[in-house]
């Protein structure tokens, strides 16, 4: 499993005869995402979670994602130092995946880990996005359910927080709630959502969490399942479904064009050539890129 993931992370084409067999073998997992400004306790959380759902008896695997360095490419990949309870757990995978330069608080591979997984019989997928900010939108797409973590001490950046991840989140986790200011956030998330529309009829809860000592997470459990039955009773089960398969279609389509535009059309030697001219000032990039679109055959 870890090797095809590797695989899979490297872009080894072997993978995609492997990835298809997996996806008709695959038995539908519970992806909860997980996700939140850094320092609001995602890995410490998401180590109590996944003990909680294997004292239910569920198998549970765990992606966490990290940041790339722009410089060296490499990443610091220490969630499994920070879950160390977990280690010894036969019924707990853990993997770190590397952003790679994606945005979105993703790896590229994510997906076609999770197919992995699905196929390796794991019920319970919880995925840890990066962490850097209300970009971090896209973990939606692909998790059944979106956590979004919050502390006391972030004040008054949740109204920032509007216009980004606090409209993805299903369930709101106000963590580290033994701070003080733990009302007051509740208070402002609560009265936001007052403002806003409800999705499919579901009106995200809030619920305090302090995961360094386990206390809420029973509660969180319970959040949770109420919307995977909410889910399941509504329309917003399948139309989450088809949202996510339609943006990942689109997404390996925007991939596998790229890549062949680079590969058929462009030479490293052309590249530096339109390179050279834009530096020059002889042309601009948007005119570059409209000579190559022109250029391919392909395109009306």
């Amino acid at each position: 499993m870890a090797r095809a993931i590797s695989a899979i992370e490297n872009g080894d084409p072997e993978c995609l005869p492997l990835l298809n067999k997996l996806f008709t073998l695959a038995r539908r997992a519970t992806v909860i995402g997980v996700t939140g400004p850094p320092g609001a306790g995602k890995s410490t959380l998401v180590e109590k979670l996944a003990a909680a759902y294997r004292r239910k008896g569920s198998r549970v695997a765990i992606l966490a994602v990290d940041p790339t360095s722009p410089f060296s490419g490499g990443a610091i990949l220490g969630d499994r130092i920070r879950m160390q309870s977990l280690s010894t757990d036969e019924g707990v995978y853990i993997r770190s995946m590397a952003t790679r330069g994606r945005l979105g608080g993703l790896a590229p591979a994510t997906e076609d880990a999770v197919t992995v997984l699905e196929a390796a019989g794991y019920g319970t997928v919880a995925i840890e996005t990066v962490g850097v900010g209300q970009d971090e939108v896209e973990v939606a797409s692909l998790a059944d359910i979106t956590l979004l973590l919050l502390t006391p001490a972030m004040g008054d950046e949740v109204q920032a927080f509007k216009a980004g991840v606090m409209e993805i989140a299903d369930i709101f986790v106000i963590n580290k709630s033994d701070y003080a200011g733990s009302d007051r956030i509740a208070q402002e998330i609560a009265a936001m959502l007052s403002l806003s529309t409800a999705q499919g009829n579901w009106r995200p809860p809030i619920i305090k969490t302090v995961a360094t000592t386990g206390q809420g997470i029973e509660d969180l459990l319970q959040a949770v399942g109420k919307f995977h039955s909410h889910a399941e009773r509504s329309s917003l089960w399948k139309a989450r479904e088809r949202e996510k398969w339609r943006l990942r279609l689109l997404q390996l389509l925007r991939q596998k064009l790229f890549e062949s535009v680079l590969h058929h059309v462009l030479s490293d030697q052309e590249i530096a050539e339109h390179v050279d001219r834009i530096i020059e000032r002889r042309t601009d990039p948007h005119t570059v890129v409209e000579e190559i679109m022109k250029g391919l055959r392909w395109c009306a």
